[in-house]
């Protein structure tokens, strides 16, 4: 059973779709009725159903004709189509026309219609699995089972939501994969259109309405040409926004437009356009700390905020290290013309018992490292900080107390050494401008 598998039936006698639509929610499956083909096509736009189980006889747009109008368009919506023994023959070419499978009607039990529904989910799952792997191969992905290492609630969720269009917010420590995973979202989800990417946090404030939405020739100093922006590029796919909590204010509004709109405007134009594209968030920061310290809009965050997904860090998913390890040794080898090398026992269990602050990451840089620098057949790494695996380092108020002294301490010595350049210090410190600023004022360095 899938909460998220939607569900059109179709039949112009009113109580035989009550009666199926009962049946099916009773399963567990989302359901919308219509008695026309005509009602089925606008509903069809509106509730976007994985599947449409239609009668064949109707006036006006007969199941089949609804079969021949749809799937041209939506070959990703499958049909099952009902029908009197009678018209068998006419199934049988419904079939041919794309049909996933056709039901006697009457039903002689309700498990015929559960039985044949669940084949088309089992279908669609394979089909989305299988559309995931060859463009994960044709964009150089790690495989799913890489991607989702210990991460099996995740996969879940992914599986269940992809295939909507809901609004999407990833959450996590920074190097936990967000961006891999948003890719996989966005190839699960067939959508006919690019996966388009914004790093938030790497875009100068003044440009990134630009770089949004676009702007017209003229519009500011340097616009030479019209320019159309990420979210004209990605009609009919995905907008993957990183860093959103890195976004200003001013463009945070036009954004949250966009998301009960669907319509934007570029900078320095008049005609109103219109966005079908998908949009996925994902943020290393608390939002709700940013909407109290007035820096993110809180009717921005709800809107974002529809279907939330949080990665866990890689020390909270110890197991999937030796996988996600010999991954990442293998295919860093073949890039750097390397040998795969082999590793020890002993180097295994140092892995996994470091903390990897920096997840996915560091592990990634240090293998690279060692990789590179790697003469023998055994892979040697760097030293490593040990924490026992899977141990509780006890919280002391000191330190507790001290995370910001160590910040404002690290924020001062950097700016001091780059002579305050504050473009080289946010560099240093891996953080935007922005939040250098911020920073600086919190703890009283602005001079």
């Amino acid at each position: 059973m899938d909460n998220n598998f939607r569900i059109l039936v179709v039949d112009d006698e009113k109580s035989v779709a009550i009666l199926l639509s009962r049946i099916l929610k009773q399963a567990g499956y989302k359901v919308e009725v219509a008695n026309t083909g005509t009602e089925a096509l606008d509903k069809i736009g509106e509730f976007l159903p994985n599947l449409v189980i239609t009668d064949l006889k109707m006036p006006k747009i007969s199941g089949l004709d609804l079969l021949k109008k749809v799937h041209p368009e939506r070959p990703d919506i499958d049909f099952i189509i009902l029908t009197a023994y009678a018209t068998v023959e006419n199934a049988v070419e419904a079939m041919k026309q794309g049909a996933f499978d056709y039901l006697i009607k009457p039903l002689k039990d309700p498990d015929e219609l559960r039985i044949a529904v669940s084949r088309v989910v089992e279908h669609q799952s394979i089909v989305a699995a299988n559309t995931l792997w060859r463009n994960q191969l044709a964009e150089g992905l790690p495989p799913t089972e890489i991607i989702f290492a210990g991460m099996a609630e995740t996969w879940k969720e992914v599986d269940q939501v992809a295939r909507t269009d809901a609004t999407i917010l990833l959450q996590g420590e920074s190097g936990t994969g967000k961006s891999l995973i948003a890719k996989a979202i966005h190839y699960l989800s067939g959508r006919r259109g690019p996966f388009v990417e914004l790093n938030c946090a790497a875009i100068p404030e003044a440009l990134i309405e630009s770089e949004l939405f676009g702007h017209e020739k003229g519009a500011f100093t340097g616009a030479v040409k019209t320019k159309r922006g990420k979210f004209e590029l990605a009609q009919d796919g995905t907008i993957f926004l990183d860093e959103i909590g890195e976004m200003p204010l001013s463009a945070q509004a036009k954004l949250l437009r966009v998301l009960q709109e669907r319509a934007f405007e570029r900078v320095g134009g008049i005609t109103t356009l219109n966005t079908s594209a998908r949009i996925i968030a994902a943020t290393n920061q608390n939002l709700i700390d940013k909407i109290h310290e007035r820096r993110f809009r809180q009717d921005l965050y709800y809107r974002l905020n529809v279907f939330p997904i949080t990665l866990p860090p890689l020390r909270e998913r110890r197991k999937a290290i030796p996988a996600l390890s010999k991954y990442l040794i293998e295919s860093i080898s073949a890039r750097v013309g390397k040998k795969v090398p082999e590793i020890s026992q002993d180097t295994l269990s140092q892995i996994e018992s470091y903390d990897w602050p920096g997840n996915i990451r560091e592990l990634h840089n240090v293998f690279e490292r060692a990789i590179i620098l790697n003469q023998g057949p055994e892979l040697i790494l760097p030293p490593l900080t040990v924490t026992p695996s899977g141990a509780q380092r006890e919280p002391s108020r000191k330190r507790l107390r001290s995370i910001q002294d160590l910040e404002r301490e690290a924020i001062e010595e950097t700016i001091r050494e780059t002579g305050g350049h504050r473009a080289k210090a946010a560099k240093i410190l891996g953080v935007s401008i922005r939040t250098l600023q911020y920073k600086l004022k919190k703890y009283g360095l602005l001079k």
